[in-house]
């Protein structure tokens, strides 16, 4: 596919957003596969989901260049505003995540923290298998939280499929890439979107952050 007029490949996406994207790819589809007969496994994807879940919520604020939600979340008229320009072919040149995108992430971000924190809670039909912290509530009450728990993962799958539709869309009628640069960082832009990188430092803090909460919670928060 034809990209637009560029001045060349510049830096857009840094590792850890990558990084975070691919493995949440993974761990879902994981999560799907082992949510019927591989229940301890699919806990243990559910805590790596926490942790991811957690950090980009971390880097979306502490995090470089387009990582940052500063640098997406945008207003009701800036949406509508880019919703007019959606049918056009000309190519997308926004760097980072466009208003319509930046929407996908919000949403991928709530559904998820709804879906690992209701399955903290969760009880099975027989009461064999639970979430972690399941004996804060009633049988009656984590079983209902595991009816919600089901109820979000159709939600996200209701989200995935419009991602997938999404970027497919972009790939084919806008002619724009969105896959590539989440693979190599770099994406073909008009010029250097002069996108500033964030220090070590909080990188190993935001994992470190992020580690010690998944943790805490896999352990029902007793230590």
């Amino acid at each position: 596919m034809p990209e637009p007029a560029v001045a060349g490949r510049y830096k857009l996406w840094d590792g850890p957003v990558r990084l975070v994207h691919w493995l949440l790819v993974g761990l879902i589809a994981f999560s799907w596969w082992s949510s019927e007969d591989h229940l301890n496994w699919h806990r243990w994807s559910g805590y790596a989901i926490i942790g991811l879940v957690i950090f980009r919520i971390w880097w979306g604020f502490a995090g470089g260049g387009a990582a940052r939600f500063s640098s997406f979340v945008r207003g009701p008229a800036t949406i509508l505003g880019y919703l007019k320009t959606v049918g056009r072919r000309d190519p997308s040149d926004v760097p980072g995540h466009n208003p319509l995108g930046a929407l996908s992430v919000l949403a991928f971000l709530v559904v998820l923290l709804a879906q690992v924190g209701t399955g903290l809670f969760a009880v099975d039909i027989d009461a064999f298998e639970a979430g972690p912290m399941s004996d804060r509530v009633s049988f009656e009450t984590g079983r209902q939280i595991a009816e919600i728990h089901e109820l979000t993962f159709r939600v996200l799958q209701g989200l995935v499929v419009l991602h997938v539709l999404a970027v497919l869309f972009y790939l084919v009628w806008k002619r724009t890439d969105l896959i590539g640069p989440m693979i190599t960082g770099k994406r073909a832009l008009p010029s250097d979107p002069g996108l500033a990188a964030a220090p070590w430092w909080r990188l190993a803090l935001g994992v470190a952050l992020a580690g010690a909460i998944a943790w805490a919670l896999s352990k029902g928060l007793r230590f």
